[in-house]
């Protein structure tokens, strides 16, 4: 049993192109049109190999419960297929499985009839690179293919009987196909989840291991395609791979990053988010998500240049109000701000207490954005005085590399430093506090 969309692609030719379909919902309103929908659809299809074919779309009052889109729709889809050639009808949007089912059957076998969801799966899959990545990936595919199993196999209903099979001595109909296939697939998943776990309590240790290192997380958020990757690269030099495709990244990057004043900090790039991605389908990455949990400072990077841009901000916020990240301090950054006539400016006028214009191509405000970022980690840290002997100048590199120097004064015995700590380095360096006799 296959769980990957690109083992039903057809190599190359007329068979690789597409033709998508959307359905806007009468009364629905959002800066955010079905076109835009439609033209993300294309970008997606283009970003998984295949060609967009043509694009047609239907108002309703409700979806259809039998198609989503209604009998005369499904003719009309059909006769573009046979006037385009076409191999693949995309949908905008998560088709129920029977939907998708009775869709297939009036289509015809020669014809793949995949949803929103399954064509994320699968550039989900081809982007994968680490082995937490592809487990994620693979446990994904499974939750969304089970209850899919009953239209994906010709020959389902027939059943295998017990010895002696025949209209005399039939001991009993025996398992299905589909039970045969469900079970693997519940098996499947239950290893996916107890291997993920395993991999959970890995990634555990190593976060431990950096928290006793006492080097705050800055986590990347963004949609998909925001220029997240080109601004991990030009605040670090990452040389992460770039690509003007959806989902380009997928596995979260993590590189060291020096900030203004001295101190080190990580700075991980997450996978970006989207619009009408399920609820089963964001929790699958977990590894990502949690990496933002952690974070001191989550820096929210936007396609200024999109014709829509709160559009894009309301669906990431949507995701971090789930992850209950209301008090963790978050800097709003519009990124390519190089492609607006305005730079931006008006832009800066919105309703976030903490925003920025950046450009990560050009280099544009990426000093304002580091130090705002500095700022932002220091807020809330203890301001303390210590008295450091000669002999521990290692602990004096170490404020500077982990905690924000406010002053620093050279004296004979050794050197003063007030400076804004966090907790775990502040009880450190306790017994060289001003007051607290010293050891050297």
């Amino acid at each position: 049993m296959t769980t990957d969309a690109a083992a039903d692609r057809p190599d190359g030719g007329a068979q690789s192109r597409a033709v998508l379909v959307g359905v806007e919902l009468k009364g629905s309103s959002s800066a955010w049109t079905l076109q835009d929908s439609l033209d993300e659809l294309g970008r997606l299809a283009q970003t998984a190999g295949l060609e967009v074919a043509a694009t047609t779309y239907q108002k309703l009052a409700h979806p259809d419960a039998g198609t989503w889109i209604g009998s005369g729709k499904v003719r009309e889809i059909g006769e573009i297929l046979a006037a385009t050639g076409a191999g693949y009808v995309l949908f905008d949007d998560e088709l129920a499985p029977g939907q998708q089912r009775n869709l297939q059957k009036a289509l015809g076998e020669n014809v793949r009839v995949i949803d929103r969801t399954r064509l994320i799966l699968d550039i989900f899959s081809q982007h994968a690179r680490s082995r937490e990545g592809k487990l994620q990936v693979e446990l994904a595919q499974y939750q969304y293919l089970l209850p899919r199993l009953a239209g994906m196999r010709s020959g389902l209903s027939q059943q295998t009987g017990g010895a002696g099979a025949g209209p005399v001595g039939l001991r009993g109909p025996g398992e299905t196909q589909l039970e045969l296939d469900r079970r693997q697939a519940r098996r499947r998943i239950a290893a996916l989840r107890s291997e993920l776990e395993r991999v959970r309590v890995q990634r555990d240790q190593h976060r431990a291991r950096r928290d006793r290192a006492g080097l705050p997380v800055i986590a990347l958020v963004g949609y998909t395609n925001a220029g997240k990757s080109s601004l991990l690269n030009a605040l670090t030099g990452a040389g992460v791979l770039v690509q003007d495709k959806l989902f380009a990244t997928l596995d979260p990057t993590t590189r060291r990053l020096q900030l203004p004043g001295g101190r080190e900090a990580l700075l991980t790039d997450t996978v970006g988010f989207i619009r009408k991605i399920p609820h089963d389908l964001v929790a699958a990455f977990r590894a990502t998500l949690e990496g933002i949990e952690e974070a001191g400072l989550v820096v929210h990077v936007v396609d200024s240049s999109h014709h829509a841009p709160g559009e894009l901000v309301a669906a990431v916020d949507q995701v971090l109000a789930g992850l209950q990240l209301g008090a963790t301090p978050r800097l709003l950054v519009w990124n390519k701000a190089d492609l607006l006539p305005d730079g931006g400016a008006l832009l800066l006028g919105g309703h976030h207490e903490h925003a920025l214009a950046v450009s990560a191509r050009t280099g544009r405000g990426l000093p304002e954005l580091l130090a705002r970022m500095e700022a932002l980690l220091s807020e809330g840290m203890a301001v303390t005085t210590l008295e450091i002997p000669w002999s521990r100048y290692d602990l004096v590199k170490l404020v500077y590399g982990q905690g924000t120097v406010l002053s620093r004064e050279d004296g004979a015995d050794g050197i003063t430093l007030r400076a804004r700590l966090p907790e775990a380095l502040e009880r450190l360096l306790e017994p060289f506090g001003r007051g607290t006799p010293r050891t050297s």
